[in-house]
């Protein structure tokens, strides 16, 4: 069973930067495939906010391309998303993800990732 923990959520201003990490634990003897960033803000749909699959290949949302950027560090099992020039819209708790097969691997696939994290509150004031 793959177990994922998000940390690095926090509050920012308007322009700042965050750096969100996700530890994941259970991979041992398994294989690794799409891994995922996305968020939820309150009275909203869940977003995609960037992927990358076991290849480096990455993909991002709309509003966050050029601002965020996902990688991984294979040897530490850590997922990690930088935020840079925050904006308040930006507010939400973000979860950390990962599909447990091959799958789709774009914003827009939630529904392929079988292991989800807590998440972690992310807030930004104007």
């Amino acid at each position: 069973q793959v177990h994922l923990v998000e940390s690095g959520g926090g509050s920012a201003q308007s322009g700042g930067s965050l750096r969100l990490s996700c530890a994941a634990s259970g991979y041992s003897g398994r294989r690794r495939y799409c891994m995922g960033w996305f968020r939820q803000a309150p009275g909203k749909e869940r977003e995609g906010v960037a992927t990358i699959d076991s290849d480096g290949t990455t993909t991002y949302g709309y509003s966050v391309k050029g601002r965020f950027t996902i990688s991984q560090d294979n040897a530490k099992n850590t997922l990690y998303l930088q935020m840079n020039s925050l904006k308040p819209e930006d507010t939400a708790i973000y979860y950390c993800a990962a599909a447990g097969s091959p799958s789709r691997c774009d914003v827009d696939g939630s529904h392929a990732m079988g292991y989800w994290g807590q998440g972690t509150q992310v807030t930004v004031s104007a």
